[in-house]
C-alpha cells in the first residue's frame, strides 16, 4: 500500500547503565524502522556537549561502526534521542533530518518529532515578522523556536512547553533534550502514540512499545494525550494541564502503521488486525479455496478472515525482506517497480485456486492492480480483494501522508469502478462501523477523518494551510 506514514521517536535517560545511551537508541531505532525510511538520526548528551549524527537512509546504512564510535567517544552518554523519518511535505533534503539540535540563551535544546501541525504557516509567519530565522521547513524547528522564546520568560522548560502547546495545533509526539532533562510530550488529542518504560534504572520513551521490547525495557504506560513527562537524574514527574480533551488517536495506527507486536493505548495492534479480518469476513463473505495476505500489514487481517470464514489460510506472496516499504518511493513508477521486486507470487499455492487477497487499504489503486495481475499470471483462477479499512476519500493533515483527493481512487470511482480498475472478481471494504470495533480494548477515541471527513480539529479557519501547496518562504 504505497502511502506515507508517521515518523518514529525514541529517548533515553541513562541512569546506571554501563553502556552509552547511544547503543540502546540505535537498537530501538531498528524496531521503529517501519515508521520511516527516508532518514534517521541520533543525538546524545555527553557531559556538557551534544553530539548528533543524521543522514539520509535507513538505520544500518547511516549508523556504521565508525559513526557509532564517533557518538560515544566523548563520554558515557547520559541522555540520547533517536528519530526515523519520512517526509510529509515531499521535502527529503538533509536539512530537515532529525533530531534537530539548536542553541539559545539557556543552552542547547534537541528535539525529535512525530506528527504534523495544521497552523504551521500562520505561526511561522508570526515568528518571522518578530525576527525569527528558519533554516528548514520542519515543524520541529518551528516548535523549538516557540519553546525557546517561552523559556526566557518561564522558570523551567516544561512550563515553556506547556505555553507552546497553547499556540501549536495538530499532531505531535515530541521527545526533547535540554541541558538537564529529557521531556516527552503528546498532543492533547493524542493523534500519535507515545509510551514510556524502564530499563534497569534508565527511563525510556518511544513511539511504540515494540521499541521498548527490543531493548529489554519494561513497559510502564502510555503517555496520556496532552501530558508532558519530565525525566531528570533524580525524578520523573508530569504536567497534565492539557489533558482531558476528547482524544483522536489515528485509527491508521491499528490498520497499517504500527508493528503488530505493539500495544497502543491499551489495545494490541495484532488483535485489532485479527478483528478487522474477522469483521471483513462477516461483511463480505465469498466462496474461495485460500486466503492470503499482502505482506506485512495485510497478514494479520488475512488470518482473521480465514479463521472466521473457515477458508484455509495460505502463503501466496513471498516478500523480499531487503526492500523497504513502498511508500518511500517518490513516483508511481518507482512504487510499482518496487512492488514487482518486493512481492513474488507463490505459484504452487495459487494455481487453479479461488484466492481471497487481504490488504489494509487501496489508495491510488495502481499498485493493487499490478499485484492482482501477477496473481492471475501465477495461476490464480479467481482473485477476491478484501480491504481491512473503508475507502479513503479525504487527505490527512496530521502526519499520515495520504495524497490529495485527486489522487485517491475512491474519490473518482465507486466500488464497482474500483473493482474493475484493479481487476478483481469481487471487492469488499471494511465498514466504518466494523473499523471502530477492531481496537476493542483501546482507552482512547479515534480520528477517522480520512474515511469520513470529520476532522477532530478545525482545518477550515484562518490557521489552515493546504500541506500539498505548502512552500517555504525564502
Amino acid at each position: 500500500m504505497p502511502i506515507h506514514e508517521e515518523c518514529g521517536v525514541f529517548g533515553i535517560y541513562n541512569r546506571g547503565l554501563e553502556q552509552n545511551a547511544v547503543h540502546e537508541t540505535y537498537l530501538a531505532l531498528f524496531a521503529l524502522q517501519h515508521r520511516g525510511q527516508v532518514s534517521c538520526g541520533i543525538a546524545v548528551r555527553n557531559g556538557k556537549t551534544v553530539d548528533c549524527i543524521t543522514d539520509m537512509g535507513t538505520v544500518p546504512n547511516v549508523f556504521t561502526a565508525e559513526r557509532l564510535a564517533a557518538l560515544t567517544e566523548n563520554g558515557k552518554g547520559d541522555v540520547a534521542l533517536g528519530h526515523v523519518r519520512y517526509s510529509t511535505h515531499g521535502e527529503e533534503d538533509e536539512i530537515n533530518n532529525q533530531p534537530m539540535v539548536m542553541s539559545y540563551a539557556r543552552g542547547s535544546i534537541s528535539v525529535a518529532n512525530n506528527g504534523c501541525l495544521v497552523n504551521t504557516a500562520k505561526l511561522r509567519e508570526k515568528l518571522q515578522n518578530e525576527g525569527a530565522v528558519f533554516q528548514t521547513n520542519s515543524n520541529a524547528e518551528l516548535i523549538v523556536h516557540c519553546i525557546a522564546r517561552h523559556r526566557l520568560e518561564t522558570e523551567n522548560i516544561e512550563t515553556a512547553i506547556a505555553e507552546t502547546m497553547n499556540e501549536i495545533e495538530g499532531a505531535y509526539s515530541l521527545v526533547i533534550m535540554s541541558p538537564k532533562k529529557l521531556v516527552a510530550v503528546r498532543d492533547p488529542k493524542g493523534f500519535r502514540p507515545l509510551c514510556m518504560g524502564k530499563l534497569g534504572e534508565a527511563y525510556v520513551v518511544a513511539s511504540e512499545s515494540c521499541a521498548l521490547q527490543s531493548i529489554g525495557a519494561q513497559f510502564i504506560r502510555d503517555i496520556e494525550p496532552g501530558e508532558i513527562v519530565v525525566i531528570t537524574k533524580d525524578a520523573v514527574y508530569s504536567n497534565k494541564t492539557h489533558c482531558g480533551q476528547k482524544t483522536s488517536l489515528c485509527i491508521f495506527e491499528h490498520v497499517y502503521t504500527a508493528r503488530p507486536d505493539s500495544v497502543i493505548d491499551g489495545a494490541s495492534v495484532h488483535r485489532s488486525r485479527l478483528n478487522a479480518g474477522k469483521f471483513l469476513a462477516q461483511e463480505h463473505p465469498v466462496e474461495a479455496d485460500v486466503v492470503i495476505g499482502a505482506p506485512d500489514s495485510g497478514l494479520d487481517a488475512a488470518i482473521g478472515y480465514a479463521t472466521e470464514s473457515k477458508i484455509p489460510y495460505g502463503i501466496g506472496l513471498i516478500k523480499n525482506r531487503y526492500i523497504g516499504r513502498t511508500f518511500i518511493q517518490t513516483t508511481q513508477t518507482q512504487r510499482e517497480r518496487s512492488v514487482q521486486i518486493k512481492l513474488n507470487p507463490l505459484g504452487n499455492e495459487l494455481e487453479g485456486k479461488r484466492v481471497v487477497l487481504v490488504d489494509d487499504s487501496i489508495v491510488r489503486g495502481t499498485t493493487c492492480a499490478k499485484l492482482i495481475k501477477r496473481l492471475r499470471a501465477a495461476g490464480a483462477k479467481e482473485v477476491h480483494m478484501r480491504i481491512s479499512s473503508p475507502p479513503f476519500i479525504n487527505p490527512c493533515y496530521f502526519g499520515t501522508d495520504i495524497s490529495s483527493k485527486d489522487k485517491l481512487i475512491a474519490c473518482r470511482m465507486d466500488i464497482e469502478g474500483i473493482r474493475q480498475f484493479i481487476g478483481a472478481d469481487t471487492l469488499g471494504f471494511l465498514s466504518l462501523e466494523g473499523l471502530h470495533k477492531v481496537a476493542e480494548k483501546s482507552n482512547v477515541s479515534f480520528c477517522d477523518a480520512c474515511f469520513t471527513g470529520n476532522y477532530p480539529v478545525d482545518i477550515s479557519g484562518p490557521n489552515y494551510v493546504d500541506k500539498f501547496d505548502y512552500k517555504i518562504k525564502k
